[in-house]
């Protein structure tokens, strides 16, 4: 029976507000305790009913029927924007793509692309791509998908400017609707990554809501989509809550997805851990390693290991001084001891890399040279054939709490880096300063990861090709060579073979020091079945609740 079906009985509704279930004021279908008191009606005898129905954060009473279930979720990145390109982080890339709508995902389990709003696509010649839309796609206010809207999303993420995601159509020189549900969209050179620039990343939001209110209104106040939950709340900085979209193909029958999905920013691990023991979130990302043997014995918790495809790294902007030395920073990378950083901090769960990528992903190579050891005595002879023999002070930056223990893994690097004559001043700003001054190219030496790398071409212009993102600010026109070559060959094998050679330069050159990809561990309660992704997104329906 649903609460405003009691009121209509002539129930009185006595709110309890009880820890991690919400306030106890009455409100249909809000999170909450309640006692159900009968009153007394005409010509009867008042009788007192009480009834204590559990609107549960993630499951309803049992037998209650009507009851919603409800997932949280602790996790480290921001949500800081209303406008769905006005950021580029996987967070907001996984949930936007839920909300409002992309053409396309990466499927960890079959190993391939699969289309969303995209039915199928072709390669009609080296430089033009056709994709086909879905024919039944209807926003959520019941408007069709169209061309129309995916070329007004391509113009947007190009011309908004707030847009942070220009990155992922750089390689196309336009887009035009072929018909209602056709698009084209024509390379500037043959681009054969050109799903995993558009797949994940390309978010379609509604030309008809943007010419009817303009970006603002229309970003804040009508965030209409087409994915399988709909958006319901942002609060910048603190959380952003998502509802079921019934009426999306194949939803109706996941009964046991979540009807709504709450992501919490959480970036303390022993907050997260806490809230996961308490029954405050269901999902808490990124458990660190000293951490998990306490989610594993917690009563109704348990741990969900996943490899990841996000690579760690140390970036060295050739943009400042002293980084334009590359002596220097093939220097970092001899001075820093990731083997034992792995096997000590993070306890074994983590896979050193040896280059940009690792096993797993597309075009790795286990011959990729040169190999950076572990070599103190080489490191302090590099900073001396830099130009400085009595050293080089610089600021190194961290985030705290974004990633699996990076201000424990930078307070473990400084004093390698301080041991080889590198003085390095340890700063931990807060993240979102941080991250938006990453974005702007103003921070010359940081400790960072890029996640959902599977095919490495788009990461590797993103953060190296002269003109790409200023994150970094590297530009070498024989690595930008190699990286147009790869992106115009097609066969397999011979595009492998480019990529690698693109890889082994950039690793001579170190304009980043690759470290490691971390195993990812999830805690999870137990009512919840699911199975983290190595891209570290959260899709809803992917999640079942135990009932």
């Amino acid at each position: 029976m649903t609460l405003d079906t009691k009121q209509r009985e002539g129930i009185e509704i006595v709110g309890l507000e009880i820890p991690g279930y919400g306030s106890g004021k009455a409100t249909a279908g809000k999170p909450g305790l309640y006692i159900y008191k009968e009153v007394g009606m005409i010509g009867r005898n008042s009788k007192t009913l009480i009834a204590a129905f559990i609107f549960s954060l993630f499951v309803g009473a049992p037998g209650l029927a009507a009851a919603q279930s409800r997932v949280a979720i602790g996790v480290t990145e921001t949500m800081e924007t209303f406008n769905p390109y006005g950021d580029s982080v996987s967070l907001l890339y996984g949930i936007w793509c839920q909300v409002l709508g992309c053409l396309g995902t990466y499927d960890f389990g079959k190993g391939e692309y699969e289309g969303m709003l995209a039915e199928r696509w072709e390669v009609k010649d080296p430089k033009t791509w056709i994709f086909h839309l879905r024919k039944n796609a209807r926003f959520h206010d019941g408007s069709p998908v169209t061309a129309a809207d995916v070329i007004h999303s391509f113009n947007r993420i190009r011309t908004d400017p707030q847009s942070k995601q220009k990155q992922n159509i750089a390689p196309i020189a336009s887009a035009a609707a072929l018909d209602q549900y056709t698009v084209q969209f024509t390379t500037k050179q043959p681009t054969a990554p050109l799903t995993e620039y558009l797949f994940d990343r390309f978010i379609v939001t509604s030309k008809a809501i943007y010419d009817k209110y303009g970006a603002d209104v229309a970003d804040r106040k009508y965030p209409i989509g087409s994915g399988p939950y709909k958006f319901k709340e942002l609060i910048p900085g603190q959380r952003f809550v998502i509802t079921k979209n019934p009426d999306y193909p194949g939803m109706r029958e996941k009964k046991q997805a979540p009807d709504e999905l709450i992501f919490r920013i959480m970036r303390e691990p022993e907050q997260r851990v806490t809230a996961l023991l308490n029954g405050e979130i269901q999902i808490a990302q990124f458990i660190p390693p000293h951490l998990r043997e306490r989610v594993e014995k917690g009563p109704n918790s348990k741990i969900a290991p996943t490899d990841s495809v996000e690579i760690m790294f140390l970036a060295m902007s050739p943009k400042f001084k002293p980084w334009d030395n590359k002596l220097l920073r093939q220097a970092v990378a001899h001075a820093i001891d990731r083997d034992t950083i792995i096997a000590t901090l993070l306890k074994g769960e983590a896979t050193r890399l040896d280059g940009p990528i690792g096993p797993g992903q597309y075009g790795y190579s286990p011959n990729l040279k040169p190999k950076y050891e572990y070599n103190p005595e080489k490191a302090r002879q590099l900073v001396k054939q830099a130009g400085f023999p009595n050293g080089v002070d610089v600021d190194y930056y961290t985030p705290v709490g974004r990633y699996t223990l990076d201000k424990q893994i930078s307070e473990a690097i400084v004093p390698m880096l301080n041991a080889v004559g590198i003085r390095a001043r340890l700063q931990t700003p807060e993240w979102a300063t941080l991250w938006a001054n990453v974005q702007a190219g103003k921070v010359p030496f940081y400790y960072m990861g890029r996640g959902s790398v599977v095919d490495p071409s788009v990461a590797l212009s993103q953060y190296f090709e002269t003109g790409g993102s200023p994150r970094i600010g590297y530009s070498n026109p024989k690595f930008d060579k190699l990286l147009a070559q790869e992106r115009q060959t097609f066969d397999p094998a011979k595009r492998k073979k480019v990529l690698s050679e693109a890889m082994s330069l950039l690793t001579e050159e170190a304009p980043a020091h690759f470290l490691w990809r971390h195993q990812m561990l999830y805690g999870i309660a137990k009512n919840i079945d699911y199975k983290p992704t190595p891209s570290g997104r959260i899709f809803g329906d992917e999640i079942r609740v135990l009932r």
